[in-house]
C-alpha cells in the first residue's frame, strides 16, 4: 500500500541530458581521489579505533575472571587483593581505551574536514568545465544541493565506516575467537546468528536503495523548485503570483514528503526485525548456557563474560542496518553528482589541441551549419569572412541565428557542420582557454559576481593593478556613478550585480571588456540598457576599445550600427544580404531598408510586422 501511495504520487523528472549509470564502487572511487594523499591523519584514526576496540574485547575477560574469583569457596580476606588487582587492571585498560577513542575522534577530524574540503573541490572542478547547454538544462539551485551532498555523503560513509563498522568488524572477530576457545559450539551457533543477521540487513536495505535514490532526487527537485521561485522573486511580486507559486511549492514538498515517509517506514519494519532477531539470541544463548552449567562446563564468570558480549554484540549488529543503509544512503546521495563527473564534457578540448594565436583577428566561416536537434536547425550553410580590424554588424529579426554565431564563436556549441577559423586556424583545434582569451564580449544583458566592483571590472584581467582597473572605468563611464557609491570601488553589488541598475551593469561589463583587451571584440546589444545620455558617453568609450580590433557588433536597435565598415543581414540562419548602411538602404526590396523603416524609439520590431 505504501508503494502503491509512492509511485501515484511521485512524477518523473525530465531532463534533456542522458546521464552514465552510476554503481556504488564508481562512488567510492571519486570519493577515494579525495581521500588519497593525505598523511598521517586517516591511518591514525583507524589504528587508534581498532586498538581502542581490541580493548573493549579483553576487558569482559576480567569481568569473567572478577566473577569467578568471588564465586569461589576461598576465604574473602585472601582474594580481596586478587580482586583488588583485577579492577585495576581493568582501569587501566579503560584508560588505553578511552586514549584510543579520543585520538582516533581527534584524527578523524582532520581526517574528514579535508577531505571534505577536496571533495567539494573536486566536485566544482569537473562541474565548472561542463558546457553551456549542461547549465542550460539544469538548475542552479540543484547543482549547488549536489555538490554540497556528495560532501556530505562522504562524511556520513566514512562516520559508519570509522565509527560503526571497524569496532563492529573487529569485536565479532574477537567475540567469536574467545567464546571459541570456551564453548564453541555456542560460537558457532553467534557465528551463525550474526551472519544471519547481516544477510537480511543486506539485502533488505539493497532493495531499499531505489527508494533512497528517488528521494535524493526528490530532495535535489525541491531545492531547484525553490532556488527557481527565489530567483524570480520579483516577477512573482510583479504578476500577484504568490498563491500559485506557493501552491506549486507545496505539490513538490508534499511529493518529497510522502517517499521520505515511505523510506522512514521501510526502516521501521527493518529495526522490528532486527529486534526480533536480538531477543532470539538471547534467548537461545541463555538457553544452552544453562545446559552447559548443569554439566558443569560453565562458571558464573563464562555466564557474565557472554552476557557483556552478547548485549555488546546486539548493541553493535543494531548499527549493521544502519551502516548499510546509510552507505546505500550516501551513495544515493552522492550519485546525482557522480553522475555529472562521470558525463563527458560535450565541449571539451580535442586531442592535440594548441594555444590560438591571434596576430591578425580574421574570422572565418566556411559553410557553417548549426542545429540543435534534427528539426531545427538555426545557422544554414553560412559562409562569410570577416577581415582583421574589421568592424561588422550582425542584423535581422529575431531567431536569425545572431547569438548563436557568438556562441559558435565561442565555442559555446560546436558547429554540426563546416568550421570556424581565426587566422587560418580551426577554433575546434584550439585549446578553449587560448579561444576565450582571444575573444572579448560584453552581453546584452552582464552578470556579474557578488564581490566588489574593483573585483569585477579585474575579472577581465586578473593580474590588472588598481590603477589600471580606475583607468578602464574612467574610460567605461562607470567612475561617475561609483564615485557617488558609499564605499566606491570596494561596494559590493549584490548577486548577478542586482544593486545595480541595468546601465550600471553594462558599463562595468565594458569597462571589463576595456582592461582585458582581446584583439576579438564582440558586442551584443551592448548599448541596449543605457539612456541617450549614457549611450553618447559609452560610444567615446567604444570607439577608443574598438581601435585595431575585429569587431562584431549584435544589434536590434539599428542606430548603433551606421558606422560599421560592412552590415550582414541574416534571416532563419542564413546570410539575405550584407553591404555598408548606406548601400543596403538604396537597395529595393532589401530586408534592411525595411527593418530600418519599421524602427520605433529606435528598436526593431519582431519579423511578423514586416
Amino acid at each position: 500500500m505504501l508503494y502503491l501511495l509512492y509511485s501515484q504520487t511521485m512524477k518523473p523528472r525530465h531532463s534533456n541530458i542522458v546521464y552514465p549509470e552510476v554503481r556504488l564502487r564508481d562512488v567510492f572511487s571519486f570519493m577515494w581521489k579525495g581521500v588519497h594523499g593525505k598523511t598521517v591523519s586517516m591511518p591514525l584514526t583507524f589504528l587508534a579505533i581498532i586498538a581502542a576496540s581490541v580493548i573493549n574485547i579483553i576487558i569482559p575477560l576480567y569481568y569473567k575472571k572478577f566473577f569467578d574469583v568471588v564465586s569461589s569457596s576461598a576465604e574473602r580476606t585472601a582474594l580481596a587483593p586478587e580482586l583488588v588487582h583485577i579492577i585495576l587492571v581493568i582501569l587501566a585498560l579503560s584508560g588505553c581505551q578511552w586514549v584510543g577513542w579520543r585520538v582516533g575522534a581527534t584524527a578523524n577530524v582532520y581526517f574528514q574536514g579535508k577531505t571534505m574540503a577536496k571533495l567539494r573541490q573536486q566536485a566544482y572542478d569537473i562541474l565548472s568545465h561542463h558546457s553551456y547547454r549542461f547549465f542550460t538544462d539544469n538548475f542552479a539551485g540543484s547543482l549547488v544541493q549536489r555538490v554540497g551532498r556528495y560532501a556530505r555523503a562522504f562524511e556520513k560513509l566514512a562516520d559508519r565506516i570509522t565509527w560503526n563498522f571497524v569496532p563492529l568488524l573487529v569485536y565479532f572477530i574477537g567475540v567469536i575467537v574467545v567464546t571459541w576457545t570456551l564453548l564453541p559450539r555456542l560460537s558457532m551457533l553467534i557465528f551463525l546468528w550474526a551472519l544471519f543477521y547481516i544477510v537480511v540487513n543486506f539485502f533488505f536495505s539493497r532493495w531499499q536503495l531505489k527508494y533512497n535514490i528517488k528521494a535524493a532526487a526528490a530532495d535535489s527537485h525541491t531545492t531547484a523548485v525553490l532556488a527557481d521561485a527565489i530567483t524570480n522573486q520579483n516577477n512573482i511580486d510583479i504578476f500577484s503570483r504568490h498563491a500559485d507559486e506557493s501552491r506549486r511549492f507545496r505539490e513538490v514538498t508534499m511529493e518529497q514528503a510522502k517517499i521520505t515517509i515511505f523510506n522512514w517506514n521501510i526502516a521501521q519494519v527493518l529495526e522490528a526485525i532486527q529486534a526480533a532477531l536480538i531477543i532470539i539470541i538471547e534467548f537461545a544463548v541463555f538457553y544452552f548456557a544453562i545446559q552447559y552449567w548443569e554439566s558443569g562446563a560453565m562458571t558464573i564468570g563464562i555466564f557474565v563474560l557472554l552476557q557483556v558480549y552478547i548485549v555488546g554484540l546486539g548493541n553493535r549488529l543494531w548499527e549493521v542496518g544502519r551502516i548499510i543503509r546509510d552507505m546505500y544512503q550516501g551513495y544515493a546521495d552522492a550519485k546525482e553528482m557522480v553522475e555529472i563527473m562521470m558525463l563527458p564534457y560535450e565541449i571539451k578540448d580535442v586531442l592535440g589541441a594548441v594555444p590560438l594565436r591571434v596576430p591578425f583577428g580574421e574570422v572565418m566561416l566556411d559553410d557553417v551549419t548549426f542545429a540543435f536537434n534534427k528539426t531545427r536547425e538555426v545557422i544554414q550553410n553560412v559562409t562569410m569572412t570577416i577581415k582583421p580590424s574589421e568592424k561588422v554588424a550582425l542584423v535581422g529579426p529575431s531567431g536569425a541565428g545572431k547569438t548563436t554565431f557568438v556562441r559558435l564563436l565561442l565555442r559555446f556549441y560546436d558547429v554540426t557542420g563546416g568550421k570556424i577559423t581565426i587566422d587560418m586556424q580551426n577554433i575546434r583545434h584550439a585549446t578553449l582557454d587560448s579561444l576565450r582569451t582571444n575573444v572579448s564580449l560584453v552581453p546584452q544583458d552582464p552578470l556579474l559576481f557578488h564581490r566588489t566592483i574593483m573585483e569585477n571590472i579585474r575579472y577581465g584581467k586578473s593580474e590588472a593593478t588598481d590603477a589600471e582597473v580606475i583607468e578602464a572605468a574612467r574610460l567605461a563611464h562607470c567612475a561617475e556613478f561609483i564615485e557617488s557609491l558609499p564605499h566606491g570601488y570596494d561596494t559590493y553589488v549584490g548577486e548577478r550585480g542586482i544593486k545595480l541598475s541595468g546601465g550600471e551593469r553594462q558599463r562595468v561589463a565594458i569597462a571589463r571588456a576595456i582592461l582585458k583587451n582581446a584583439p576579438i571584440l564582440v558586442l551584443d546589444e551592448a548599448t541596449s540598457s543605457l539612456d541617450s545620455h549614457s549611450e553618447s558617453l559609452i560610444q567615446d568609450a567604444l570607439d577608443v576599445l574598438m581601435k585595431g580590433k575585429t569587431v562584431i557588433v549584435i544589434a536590434h536597435r539599428l542606430s548603433t550600427v551606421r558606422k560599421m565598415d560592412r552590415i550582414i543581414v541574416l534571416k532563419d540562419g542564413a546570410v539575405l544580404e550584407e553591404g555598408t548602411h548606406a548601400g543596403l538602404i538604396k537597395k529595393k526590396k532589401s530586408l534592411y531598408a525595411k527593418l530600418w523603416d519599421l524602427q520605433a524609439g529606435g528598436f526593431l520590431r519582431d519579423e511578423e510586422e514586416i
